[in-house]
């Protein structure tokens, strides 16, 4: 590796402390210039310049019951060149009744027709509520959104419960989002719930079963950036091709995003930021990818997902 190269990606490396400062107008890095020029001195790394010049989708977002929200994602989305944000209020409460959860598509729907251009709306429900789940569909999809919203732990992912709902989902060439979960284990051992974890929360395997069943089916699972055995998750999602990895999380291991990569494939995965914006940008451009790979990844995977259902992006 030449010099350029190693201070290119180390520079890329710091980008998820530094975007944030950057982006409110500090100024930009400074690098050595290339030993090849034959120069002394230094030149400008220009850090936005590289942020804002990937269109990108965040595919996982969220709006809060706070007055600043929509807001505040608004302007992080601007400040880091975020075209689109898929945004929906999950369903963090139990039991989750049909009530509860048109309220919470409601707070959604809101955001989305105040803010066409820049929000798409993901919906939540509750599978328990078959009947009012698939009227909750037709709704939503009426008011203009696009598919799941971050589908929570009510009802595992492979529950027959979820089943008809899948299939409406399915027929309507949606993506089926959800959160999944997958703690770290030592010398092979693996817990699957403490005392903090819902009984209900999908773990991997239940990705894998339900892909198998609806091969058919577009799965997306959520934030492989929470801080779970990312390692574990990609090695078993790499032969089921219908499951997709959003890349959210406040988490930046090393190598996550080429180990996802080599594993899954270049066009299986999703930027998303789960809220955490700045570390979600920052870990893309630090990886070592293709300028391709970057574009797939923060905007023509999920773009090209959508266009299957007539949603897709223009321009």
């Amino acid at each position: 590796m030449n010099r350029r190269k190693f201070v290119t990606r180390g520079t890329a490396g710091m980008a998820a402390m530094l975007v944030s400062g950057a982006s409110v107008g500090k100024s930009a890095l400074v690098t050595p210039e290339t030993e090849e020029s034959g120069a002394s001195g230094l030149q400008r790394y220009d850090l936005m310049k590289e942020v804002m010049k990937y269109r990108k989708i965040d595919t996982h977002a969220h709006i809060y019951w706070t007055e600043d929200s929509p807001e505040t994602q608004l302007d992080y989305g601007r400040r880091l060149g975020i075209e689109k944000q898929v945004i929906s209020r999950y369903l963090d409460v139990m039991p989750g009744t049909p009530d509860e959860f048109r309220k919470f598509n409601d707070l959604t729907i809101k955001a989305i027709k105040k803010y066409p251009d820049h929000l798409l709306g993901g919906f939540v429900l509750n599978p328990v509520y078959k009947k009012e789940s698939l009227d909750e569909i037709k709704r939503c999809t009426d008011a203009g959104m696009i598919g799941t919203g971050e589908l929570y732990y009510q009802v595992k992912i492979n529950d027959p419960k979820y089943f008809p709902i899948i299939e409406k989902l399915i027929d309507l060439k949606m993506i089926i989002h959800s959160h999944g979960e997958c703690q770290l284990g030592v010398g092979g051992y693996r817990m699957k719930y403490n005392g903090y974890k819902q009984p209900n929360t999908s773990i991997p395997e239940d990705f894998v079963d339900i892909a198998r069943r609806y091969p058919e089916g577009i799965f997306q699972y959520a934030h492989i950036g929470m801080g779970g055995d990312w390692e574990y998750e990609c090695k078993l999602f790499s032969d089921y091709p219908n499951i997709y990895v959003d890349t959210s999380g406040s988490n930046n291991a090393e190598n996550m995003i080429g180990f996802a990569v080599e594993h899954l494939g270049e066009d299986r995965l999703f930027f998303a930021s789960d809220n955490s914006y700045y570390q979600s940008v920052g870990k893309i451009l630090a990886a070592n990818l293709t300028e391709r790979q970057k574009q797939k990844i923060f905007f023509d995977n999920y773009n090209n997902l959508l266009k299957k259902g007539g949603r897709g992006i223009d321009g």
